[in-house]
């Protein structure tokens, strides 16, 4: 797989993208990624990329012709906007991202991208919260990271993906390991018990009680 980033600051990525799993992935070959620097396609001697918006505003707007050139700089792939206004990013969208051969993100700053650019080269919106960030760098770094430990061969324990949080609209129970007695509390017996249907049910139960009590609106919501 391959994942562009279209950014102003290319330089907030490096930390991120080589360590841990990010490195791992990139290491065997599962995916590559191309930081490609706005500015350099910026006009004049400062690399102008935004300019104010038409109408009056606060802010200063995206160009659209200058997110074109770097657009078109690179191959075809699917094109998405980190934007706070998009739709809310969920891990159902994560697994129909892992499957695309080139992904292309865009990370938005100041007041937004000219609507133009975004009606004729962006496939989707998407937003990681109903909140507002300083630009879509962090953004982008959160869909790089949840893609790609998807993608197969990545993690050394691919199963461990099969029960995650928000893989059936429910969150992931408690986990417990050694050593068996903390501060006067105990593992739950069912986890020693070496029974496998009983482990898997407990964890099941526990999984349903946890999204009751902090996440009631997943059960009524759709990937």
């Amino acid at each position: 797989m391959r994942i562009s980033i279209i950014t102003l600051f290319p330089e907030m990525f490096i930390a991120v993208l080589n360590s841990s799993i990010l490195k791992r992935a990139q290491t065997k070959e599962k995916v590559a990624f191309d930081l490609i620097n706005l500015r350099e396609f910026g006009e004049g001697r400062h690399q102008i990329v935004d300019d104010k918006p038409y109408g009056g505003g606060a802010g200063m707007v995206f160009k659209a012709d200058i997110l074109a050139k770097a657009l078109k700089s690179i191959p075809k792939g699917k094109v998405i906007l980190m934007s706070a206004s998009g739709t809310t990013y969920k891990q159902a969208k994560v697994r129909e991202l892992s499957k695309l051969k080139h992904l292309i993100l865009i990370c938005g700053h100041y007041e937004g991208v000219d609507q133009r650019f975004i009606d004729k080269y962006v496939d989707e919106e998407i937003s990681i919260g109903d909140y507002v960030l300083t630009g879509g760098e962090i953004p982008a770094m959160i869909i790089a990271d949840s893609v790609v430990r998807l993608l197969p061969g990545v993690l050394e324990k691919p199963e461990a993906t099969i029960n995650e949080s928000f893989t059936e609209n429910l969150l992931e129970g408690p986990q417990y390991t050694r050593p068996e007695e903390f501060e006067g509390e105990k593992v739950p017996e069912v986890l020693l018990s070496g029974n496998h249907a009983e482990i898997a049910k407990w964890h099941k139960e526990k999984s349903i009680e946890k999204t009751e009590k902090t996440r009631p609106d997943l059960f009524i919501q759709k990937d």
